[in-house]
């Protein structure tokens, strides 16, 4: 699914509107229209009081339309008009006299002087400001925000959040509507999935209001949403006389002393996620219990209690280095001298990722493509200090482009980085913040380039898959109680769920008249 811009959207009206030969209005009243429907959906009349706030610009031009259906379905409202300026929009104006015509005449608010009284039982559609806000709200606008969450009543957003830019973060945290619900039209918001603006929106879904399907599929994005339609095409099927070796040979690279539960954890993600031959490569210190706790992989050590070379006769069809590996000199010697001579793909996380920020010279030495996969702290170390979320990728998507690498940017909505576009991961849960669940994704995102998988491609399956599989774990265990293995032990059921169809709601059963 497409990210699109504010402009994009805007772009988007346009040319449904000069296409479809409709006027702007007939556009508006289409999410009036769903709006409600959504509404009406989950309501069937319930005797809830809905106040709604209405803008004077379009998305307040939605929210009086979505009054008059309210009105005429026999729903209890109050409208008020967030009167924060002179100047209103064309399509606000007609559905305002339209409003007016029924016999309902909405509040006008201009200061925080009167505040509407309401209760925690009744629900709130935010339709203040939409995607077009160029300035930040008025003392009193925001005075009236903090009384709306004061209410504790549950607040559904038209669009985007009021006061929430889409590309930029607000001046003032509490000039921003928090909403329980959002329901964004056509296509989701960047601001949903990043961390500094995702926390104003609790939930979302998207709207089709029937912007032009031309305008939609030809317009290229900066960010795409990933999901299970978007890797399903992924797929590659296992072959009727496929064998292991046919299935890729995979090399971990990695562990030092009180460490080697790191190769563990991707070594043993990697065979999971189907890669045919494993083997580790780790320090002395860890040969018994890598042997013993996961039998399954082949083990390799340099002979020393820490990694002092990375020397092999095997031919992995990919290396995952970094987990555990530890940044000692002789570590980190050994590293680059790796770099020099090899030329398999590679995937790179924790220590690898810390020995190229002590040595960045380095990075021009990666192979086209190389993946990798830090966390904040370690993305800092790569790309230096940002001011922002938005600042984030802007440094991001440099340092991938000069590099020619991908680089996931690991979180709560995991994002993907690649030739200047980014692509963020739908799947995951907070249970999955736990010590081992970066060390599963690097060892899954290996197996599949072992299995020819490309490697953007296998990036954003691997993501996908890692977020699903802790999302199958966690209804068995709780946020607090998964674990890395626990994600590792979910892959198998994140493949299956990739076929299985979605479930049809069941039709009530037919009740025969009583005699």
């Amino acid at each position: 699914m497409k990210i699109f811009s504010a402009e994009q959207i805007y772009a988007a009206d346009k040319f449904t509107i000069e296409k479809q030969q409709i006027t702007s209005d007939v556009l508006m009243e289409r999410s009036a229209i769903q709006i409600f429907n959504w509404l009406h959906t989950r309501m069937q009349g319930a005797p809830v009081k809905i106040h709604l706030f209405c803008g004077i610009g379009n998305n307040g031009g939605d929210g009086v339309a979505l009054a008059r259906h309210l009105q005429e379905h026999g729903y209890h409202i109050a409208v008020y008009v967030v009167n924060y300026s002179k100047t209103r929009s064309k399509d606000f104006l007609i559905n305002l006299e339209r409003l007016k015509d029924r016999k309902i005449w909405p509040e006008f608010l201009e200061s925080d002087d009167e505040l509407p009284v309401i209760g925690r039982d009744d629900i709130i559609v935010d339709a203040i400001f939409g995607i077009g806000l160029n300035r930040e709200p008025d003392t009193w606008v925001v005075k009236l925000m903090e009384h709306l969450h004061k209410t504790e009543a549950f607040i559904l957003s038209v669009d985007i959040p009021s006061g929430l830019y889409t590309n930029k973060l607000p001046a003032n945290p509490e000039a921003v509507i928090k909403s329980n619900f959002v329901l964004s039209f056509q296509a989701p918001k960047l601001v949903f999935f990043l961390p500094e603006t995702g926390i104003y929106s609790n939930q979302w879904e998207i709207l089709d209001i029937g912007l032009d399907p031309e305008f939609l599929m030809t317009t290229e994005t900066e960010y795409e949403l990933i999901g299970k339609n978007e890797v399903l095409p992924f797929y590659i099927p296992r072959e009727k006389f496929s064998h292991k070796g046919s299935n890729g040979h995979s090399l971990i690279v990695g562990g030092s002393k009180g460490k080697i539960g790191a190769v563990q954890l991707a070594s043993r993600a990697c065979l999971k996620v189907g890669s045919g031959l494993v083997t580790a490569y780790i320090p002395e210190c860890g040969y018994v219990p890598m042997q013993t706790s996961f039998p399954e992989a082949m083990v390799l050590t340099d002979g020393q209690d820490v990694i002092s070379k990375i020397d092999f006769v095997i031919a992995p069809k990919v290396i995952g280095v970094g987990v555990g590996l530890g940044t000692k000199e002789i570590t980190q010697k050994a590293f680059l001298d790796f770099l020099e001579k090899n030329n398999s793909p590679l995937v790179i996380d924790a220590d690898g990722l810390n020995i190229l920020s002590k040595n960045k010279t380095f990075l021009k030495k990666l192979p086209a493509q190389s993946v990798l996969t830090p966390h904040p702290k370690e993305l800092e170390r790569l790309i230096g200090k940002w001011k922002d979320d938005f600042d984030k990728l802007k440094k991001t998507k440099a340092f991938a482009k000069k590099y020619n690498c991908i680089v996931v940017i690991k979180g709560a909505h995991s994002i993907t980085i690649y030739e200047e576009k980014g692509y963020v991961n739908t799947t995951g849960n907070p249970g999955m913040a736990t010590a081992g669940s970066g060390d599963v994704l690097t060892g899954m995102i290996t197996g599949l380039i072992a299995q020819s998988y490309e490697p953007l491609k296998a990036t954003l399956f691997a993501v996908y898959l890692h977020g699903r599989a802790g999302d199958i774990a966690v209804e068995q265990t709780g946020y607090q109680s998964l674990t890395a293995s626990d994600i590792t032990n979910g892959i198998g059921m994140a493949f299956i769920d990739l076929f299985k169809m979605p479930e049809q709601p069941q039709q009530p059963e037919q009740q025969e008249d009583s005699q």
